[in-house]
């Protein structure tokens, strides 16, 4: 009988391969984490401090510097990043040298609102604590605070930051009731009512037509109120 040496080299070296890396793996897991580092996705407003989310997993998972790589459970240091309220995502995972990494993603605030509590609305719609760290310049959420009209607040935060003149210039949003809201505007003394969150495009087309044009008379200054609420129409009043 022919042995064919070329299949047991073959075999040989298979199993000298799932050797070695079977001690490899095995001397990884009993590394170190060596060093532990916080990176900050995104935004560099932060509502969230490195030294912050270390205390957090001080406090909810124990040290992790010079622990044995075996011993962690990436998934539950993950859950315990989720749990502050200022985190919106979060990845944690180990390098080869034995650091463990955590990228951040915070949360966005759109708008804050300022009543009875005080919070930031996010831009998911949510609700989302102030921070001690950070005040983010939003525009200002006034008057009758209720789910309802914080989700119409919520529609309109979204398109005014969909445009870049609004998104600059408007600086407040005061609730009058439901389905009648009101803007205020960084440089000028008039207050737009914009009404309900029905057929936005075309108040605030109609509202850009006009503010060219009274800013070309210079005649901003002479309006008290500039109503959009009217169908498919400005009507101002003026000082």
């Amino acid at each position: 009988m022919r042995v064919n040496w070329n299949y047991i080299k073959l075999a040989f070296l298979s199993v000298a391969v799932i050797a070695l890396y079977g001690f490899a793996d095995q001397r990884s897991k009993k590394r170190k984490v060596e060093d532990v580092s916080v990176k900050f996705v995104g935004d560099n407003n932060l509502y969230l401090t490195e030294d912050a989310v270390n205390k957090l997993l001080i406090q909810n998972y124990g040290p992790v510097k010079n622990r044995a790589k075996e011993q962690l459970v990436l998934n539950t240091i993950e859950e315990v990043i989720l749990s502050n309220d200022m985190v919106k995502n979060a990845q944690v995972y180990l390098t080869v040298n034995g650091e463990l990494i955590s990228k951040i993603v915070q949360r966005k605030p759109i708008g804050r609102v300022e009543g009875v509590s005080k919070f930031y609305l996010d831009d998911l719609g949510e609700r989302m604590p102030l921070s001690k760290q950070h005040s983010a310049r939003v525009p200002i959420i006034t008057g009758k605070i209720t789910g309802r009209t914080l989700e119409d607040a919520y529609v309109i935060l979204n398109y005014i930051n969909e445009d870049d003149f609004l998104r600059k210039n408007v600086i407040g949003i005061h609730i009058e009731e439901e389905g009648n809201y009101q803007l205020k505007f960084r440089m000028e003394n008039f207050v737009v009512n914009l009404g309900g969150v029905d057929n936005l495009n075309t108040k605030f087309k109609n509202f850009m037509a006009f503010y060219a044009k009274a800013a070309k008379d210079n005649s901003l200054e002479d309006y008290a109120i500039v109503s959009l609420e009217f169908n498919n129409q400005v009507v101002c009043t003026k000082i």
